[in-house]
């Protein structure tokens, strides 16, 4: 537990840092026993001791970056004197597979945890119960928001409370792309799983017809049959846009007495996946609610349910802590081959992994894409890594997995919810806004200034951690919040509207 009168905090006995809880002046004494050479901002860190130039600067007990020149102790550390490369430039990681893997103790299912959820005919479950409008291709975006448009605003689903709504899942692809290969399987592998996600009672799929993803060939390859559920249509089979806008138009009124005969149920815990999201980091993103989340997703874990990490540049240079959890080598092997793909997909883009930090993370105290790494993971709790799957692959394992996906938000949650995640938490330093139809994004924010801000946004405040709240006890908080969401409750993003623009497919490949 941190004391509540604490200015400053050490996160591990061999670290050379400290990180500041309050603005700290020039000439401020700390309880590290140095004085600060200069004013150290709130969330941003400052030298324990003196730090030679090419030394690893240490947090969390692990490497955060180098000094790139002598850093006096006292001195504010950040990008203007620390850097990522080391004396020859690289990390040099001991993945050690498997070797940190312990079971953890399930909780019997006599006495698991429970929401109120959806059971669908095939087994799975839903927290949420809309009706999905999905489009092959950019050029049938408009009439997909058209239909949509047209059933919210003719009141009939007053008649169908069991119904949170008609969502239009629009994207910027689907033609002008090679029709096999990587950049088309992440997509046909997003538009099925956004299809038979649990929280979509019933869905359509509309394309223009002559794209180069064809429904057609989605339908085959899945095994797909269309029916009470599912539907598809093509503008230029339908005879243009009025008339496919009022084949829609007809044809959902038809789903929607479908859609509405589910009903919620007792189910346990054991249903649940969860997607774990941080976006707007800062400073405190990995000393609070990143590792309460990492609690939460121990909690659902031992509950016999799922937890989903993402986000590979965001634990770009903490890759070594998962693989020491990898149920198996093999486990561990293919996150790593999916990390040297994304340094050979900067370089050929001419970029680099350190790139990621944005300009808020590091206004917040974040320095490199390891230190935001480190703290990134902490979503991940302590459980072993069952699975590795790639972008919006089905997700079939139980326990805590991850997902390969890029760091932005939007394409990584999107590439979660294909998977089969019924349940999302994002956690918050400088406050994104954010939601997530049709999944339900409990936000949760690192420190108490930016909740106070942006009480309207934020679900849960994980910032009083570091006025003496206990990790553990945030986490149970979070916890509680999961299983009352699944059950009905609306998050802050829900009330406020948002989801209806945050699906963003990967785009990966030449748009020709």
């Amino acid at each position: 537990m941190i004391r509540p009168e604490a200015r400053t905090l050490v996160l591990n006995p061999s670290d050379n840092i400290a990180v500041a809880l309050a603005n700290l002046d020039a000439c401020t004494p700390t309880a590290q026993g140095v004085t600060t050479t200069r004013r150290v901002p709130k969330g941003h860190k400052f030298a324990t001791r003196a730090v030679a130039s090419g030394e690893a600067i240490i947090k969390f007990g692990q490497i955060i970056g180098f000094a790139s020149t002598d850093i006096p102790a006292g001195e504010w550390v950040h990008e203007h004197n620390c850097g990522m490369g080391g004396a020859d430039g690289s990390l040099h990681h001991d993945y050690a597979f498997s070797e940190g893997a312990v079971a953890p103790q399930m909780i019997p299912p006599a006495e698991r945890a429970t929401f109120q959820g959806y059971r669908r005919a095939n087994g799975s479950v839903g927290t949420r119960n809309y009706i999905g409008i999905l489009t092959s291709v950019n050029c049938s975006a408009t009439v997909a928001k058209f239909i949509a448009e047209a059933i919210n605003r003719s009141g009939i689903l007053a008649d169908y409370p069991e119904i949170d709504g008609v969502v239009p899942f629009v994207h910027g692809t689907g033609c002008g792309m090679e029709s096999r290969g990587e950049g088309f399987d992440i997509l046909k592998r997003t538009q099925w799983g956004y299809s038979s996600n649990p929280n979509l009672g019933a869905a359509m799929l509309v394309g223009l017809g002559c794209e180069v993803f064809q429904i057609g060939r989605m339908k085959e390859l899945y095994g797909i049959e269309e029916g009470e559920t599912f539907q598809t249509m093509t503008i230029q089979e339908s005879g243009g846009t009025r008339k496919i806008i009022e084949w829609g138009v007809e044809r959902l009124k038809e789903m929607l007495p479908v859609a509405a005969r589910a009903k919620r149920e007792t189910i346990d815990a054991s249903e649940l996946t969860l997607a774990l999201q941080c976006g707007g980091s800062d400073g405190y993103s990995g000393i609070t609610a990143n590792p309460a989340l990492g609690y939460a997703a121990d909690i659902l874990v031992r509950n016999g349910g799922t937890a989903i990490l993402s986000e590979t540049p965001e634990i770009y240079g903490a890759e070594h802590l998962l693989t020491r959890r990898a149920v198996s080598r093999e486990v561990g092997e293919k996150l790593i081959s999916r990390i040297h793909w994304w340094e050979d997909y900067t370089a050929r883009n001419h970029g680099e992994m350190n790139n990621n930090p944005s300009p808020g993370n590091k206004l917040g105290g974040l320095t490199t894409i390891l230190e935001k790494s480190l703290g990134a993971t902490a979503k991940g709790g302590t459980t072993p890594l069952t699975a590795v799957y790639e972008y919006a692959e089905k997700v079939r394992e139980k326990g805590f997995v991850f997902m390969d996906t890029p760091g932005f938000d939007p394409v990584s949650a999107t590439g979660q919810v294909a998977g089969g995640a019924n349940i999302l938490a994002f956690t918050t330093g400088r406050g994104s806004a954010y939601g997530c139809k049709p999944v339900p994004s409990i936000k949760l924010a690192t420190n108490s200034d930016m909740y106070a801000r942006m009480t309207g946004d934020m679900d849960i405040n994980c910032g009083d951690i570091v006025e003496g709240v206990s990790i553990e006890d945030k986490g149970r908080e979070i916890f509680d919040l999961l299983l009352r969401v699944a059950s009905g409750e609306k998050t802050k993003s829900e009330e406020l509207g948002y989801g209806d623009n945050e699906f963003v497919p990967w785009q990966v490949g030449a748009t020709m």
